[in-house]
């Protein structure tokens, strides 16, 4: 049971796929403003913790920043897609799509270019956060997947770090409980919107069946929003974003948590990067 009632009006009609040769871009935009002073001091931040650790490859470097957003921007449930990278490292919080951002926006500082897959995911997907608030979840989730130009490769964020030695393998497949979000997930386990090949047969990271809709490739996010609109209409963002833009992801489910329990990391500023 999913509510239309919150979202905005979408035609059935979606037009077509965009070519999945789009061109990714190393350039600023509205969202991913790569000049404010926060960000470069993220950037800089990034390249001393990479060259600490001699990770020398643009890979490397990108895992590298993946962490240490993963330490500094706490996990909240924001509606706010549009929300300017600057603004959510200022924040110290952000959703899943927020950190995405700020790791597109450290990948273009390293003039590694970036675009971005836009999935319309089942928001059935979320009922395991939100138990009773099911019939106020979206029927669909606007979901902006990033891909980084790696070796002459588009590399999706779900396979920046295939390959890795990371130890024993992950107890289990992405769940969308507990404090892991989508943006953790990745660094551990694999995460397929696909046919599962990438999967090698492991039911766990296929996540193709809440994919309802492949809208192509972008060159920013904000061409994908600006083309497809958020998830939440105007009213509902306006109304829902002051307690799940401080509401911690794995916090309690809804109705027993108290939103925003919990400061978390502090947030990442231009002193403290």
């Amino acid at each position: 049971m999913t509510s239309r009632l919150l979202m905005p009006f979408r035609t059935a009609d979606v037009g077509p796929v965009p070519d999945a040769e789009t061109t990714g871009s190393t350039r600023p935009t509205p969202i991913l403003d790569l000049a404010h002073p926060r960000v470069a001091a993220l950037v800089t931040r990034v390249r001393r913790a990479a060259d600490e650790r001699g990770a020398v490859t643009d890979r490397a470097r990108l895992r590298t920043a993946h962490g240490i957003i993963t330490a500094a921007v706490r996990p909240v449930y924001s509606v706010e897609d549009l929300r300017r990278v600057s603004r959510t490292l200022r924040l110290g919080r952000g959703s899943c799509s927020q950190r995405m951002a700020v790791l597109e926006a450290v990948a273009r500082s390293l003039d590694v270019p970036t675009r971005v897959r836009g999935l319309l995911v089942d928001g059935a997907f979320w009922y395991p956060r939100f138990p009773k608030l099911r019939p106020f979840v979206p029927e669909e989730v606007l979901l902006a997947w990033p891909e980084f130009l790696l070796d002459d490769t588009w590399v999706p964020l779900a396979e920046l770090f295939a390959g890795q030695d990371s130890g024993p393998a992950p107890a289990g497949g992405f769940t969308n409980t507990g404090p892991e979000t989508l943006f953790e997930a990745v660094a551990r386990t694999t995460v397929d919107w696909d046919a599962p090949a990438a999967c090698a047969g492991s039911a766990p990271c296929d996540l193709s069946a809440h994919l309802r809709t492949d809208l192509g490739r972008f060159t920013s996010r904000d061409e994908l929003f600006a083309r497809h609109g958020q998830t939440l209409c105007l009213p509902a963002r306006t109304l829902a974003e002051p307690v799940l833009g401080r509401w911690s992801a794995g916090a309690g489910s809804a109705g027993a948590d108290t939103p925003g329990g919990g400061r978390g990391p502090e947030p990442l500023s231009s002193s403290a990067a």
